[in-house]
């Protein structure tokens, strides 16, 4: 038995049916004309994943079922599955509506819902009792919801639903098998982590197709949907722990369509498409970087993005991850297509000229910024054709610092009010990049790391001033190594005046020779540190006895105390972070990961625990 199988990714945008039934069509149309029997697009792809507390009202679902019959007059000879949010009573569930001939076969509900890390979705959905079944409307018919088979095709299959697959012992693919289903197709909203991908393909596709003896499709969301998460549009297919084929993920378009021609009977029989989607991560996040603010640029309709370029590395990654957007767009899309996708008011004859309508750098210099940034914020941004502007502030700087002095009857000195002196120039420069974001109608990008979220290192309505805070998530280890990488391999030459400078606010007088280690601690034992404390919710003796053979054990206290001393005093901070991505297991914006209270008690008797130790 042969048969012609497919996964089909979109990218959507919550609760616009206009752009989500598009895609879904267009996918259905393509998939036809690639003559794929059996059709499986992604979760709850009517609404958009990412519709949040909408799920809990009643017209959203009602108005995602009025979507369905949008579909069904595209089906003839072909079996496809949507998904989308199904209202039963007062309660929400995740379903999976199969449609075939034009006739609806019904509704698989999911029954495992996802609630660690970036996921909330016991507040939204209740999960779906194992061998229930159930009948409800859609539109005047009266189709059957729960835990269903399907016979389609001359083959019989079901669902797993995105966290489904996940669950190791309530997978509902055991009863799936025992009940002889020949294909599972997974339907998926999985967001982006690095190296995620790779779980993807072995623990619930391949493992899956293996254990159930079956044909496993998966399906991913494509995307940055709602601004926070980003879907990498990944399609596996699997046959009895054998993988078929996989597309390339990150597309910059609307929907992508992966065919296999898959014999039941026979799997040496099987198609195998061998496609070079790497997994890298330095690779990975120049992908989603590139797609996330592609979408984000074009969905918030703004012009375009505006970034303080200090010269340091967190702002040079931004203005790189731009170019990187644009270069990959024009590359897969073409300039036409491009330009015509993010409304840019010119053509564009090279991949600069885009970068040049989309973004605008400025060098705010103090008395206390060196030559050498400048000289490396202009590199750069030469280098990608970025606008470039420059200008000091340290004539508001002293404007505000008088105006304090003349309050407070003294003047300020560095060695009293250091931090005063440091923010209020951090500070003084939001108000003019704001209007810079204003004029250009663009969105102003925030550059602090995950690193620096961590500690505070950052001034609020300062340096953390904007609407979109894209390497929120990452490291400022794994930043400098990117920027490196980023250099050889990708050939940005402009970032080699960056990567030979030591990390600096350059905040403090250049004579005190200041360096972001000296203020805080060597970056790679705080990612270490961070490892344990946050990622592993570990205590700090429990993060000390972990570290203590790797370090020299005074030392180590010192740091590890500073942490979280640190850690427990900023999370008012964390909370004001612009709207982050999603970029890896971790993430201290507490809408996406890690939530923790604004006031605790600082873990003192634990910090007195790590004192009395050895």
């Amino acid at each position: 038995m042969t048969l012609k199988i497919g996964g089909a990714t979109v990218n959507q945008i919550p609760f616009d049916w206009k752009n989500n039934s598009e895609n879904i069509i267009q996918a259905i149309e393509e998939a036809k004309r690639q003559q794929i029997k059996i059709l499986c697009l992604p979760e709850l792809c009517v609404t958009g994943y990412g519709c949040e507390d909408m799920f809990l009202s009643d017209w959203l679902s009602e108005r995602a079922k009025h979507e369905i019959d949008k579909f069904i007059n595209y089906t003839a000879d072909i079996t496809i599955s949507v998904g989308l949010p199904i209202r039963i009573g007062n309660t929400t569930y995740n379903g999976a509506c199969v449609i075939s001939n034009k006739k609806i076969l019904g509704v698989t509900l999911k029954q495992n819902l996802a609630n660690d890390g970036v996921h909330y979705e016991p507040r939204w959905f209740e999960p779906w009792q194992p061998g229930k079944v159930v009948e409800i409307y859609i539109g005047s018919e009266v189709v059957q919801a729960g835990d269903l088979i399907y016979h389609a095709e001359g083959i019989s299959f079901g669902f797993e639903i995105c966290e489904d697959g996940w669950r190791k012992t309530r997978r509902p693919g055991y009863r799936l098998k025992e009940r002889g289903v020949q294909l599972i197709l997974n339907p998926s909203a999985s967001h982006f982590a690095m190296g995620k991908s790779l779980l993807r393909e072995s623990e619930v596709v391949m493992d899956g197709s293996r254990m159930f003896n079956c044909v496993y499709l998966f399906t991913n969301l494509l995307g940055n949907e709602a601004g926070r998460m980003i879907y990498d549009g990944d399609i596996i297919i699997a046959q009895k722990g054998k993988l078929l084929a996989v597309n390339e993920r990150f597309s910059f378009k609307s929907y992508n369509v992966l065919s296999c021609q898959v014999d039941f009977s026979n799997p040496q029989h099987s198609e195998t498409i061998t496609l070079t989607d790497s997994k890298d991560k330095n690779e990975e996040l120049s992908k989603t970087l590139a797609l996330a603010l592609f979408d984000y640029m074009r969905k918030s309709k703004s012009r375009g993005y505006v970034l303080s370029l200090s010269g340091g590395a967190d702002s040079s990654i931004c203005a790189i991850f731009v170019a990187e957007m644009v270069q990959r767009g024009v590359k897969e899309l073409g300039a036409e297509a491009f330009t015509k996708a993010l409304s840019l008011e010119k053509p564009i004859a090279h991949w600069k000229d885009a970068v040049s309508q989309i973004l605008a750098c400025a060098y705010q210099g103090t008395k206390n910024s060196s030559d050498t940034t400048l000289h490396a914020a202009k590199t750069l941004a030469d280098s990608i054709g970025a606008r470039f502007h420059q200008w000091t502030i340290d004539d508001e700087v002293n404007s505000y610092t008088k105006k304090i002095e003349n309050t407070i009857g003294r003047s300020l000195t560095w060695d009293t009010d250091d931090i005063t002196l440091q923010n209020i120039q951090a500070r003084s420069r939001s108000p003019i990049i704001w209007m810079l974001a204003n004029i250009n109608r663009a969105v102003l990008l925030t550059t602090s790391n995950r690193s620096e979220g961590d500690v505070g290192y950052a001034t609020m309505d300062g340096d953390t001033s904007g609407s979109l805070a894209p390497i929120a998530g990452l490291s400022k280890v794994f930043i400098l190594q990117w920027l490196r990488w980023a250099e050889k391999t990708l050939g940005y030459a402009g970032l080699a005046p960056v990567n030979n400078l030591q990390p600096t606010a350059e905040l403090r007088p250049l004579e005190r020779n200041q360096t972001d280690e000296a203020d805080l601690m060597p970056y790679p034992l705080l990612a270490e540190i961070e490892h344990h404390a946050i990622f592993q919710r570990k205590s700090p003796l429990q993060v000390f006895d972990s570290l203590k053979g790797q370090h020299d054990p005074t030392a180590l206290k010192g740091y590890i105390k500073k942490f979280f001393r640190l850690w427990t005093i900023n999370q008012w901070k964390r909370e004001r972070i612009a709207p982050s991505f999603h970029l890896d297991d971790l993430n201290v914006d507490p809408r996406t990961w890690c939530r923790f209270p604004i006031l605790s008690s600082g873990f003192s008797e634990e910090l007195m625990l790590l004192d009395n130790t050895v």
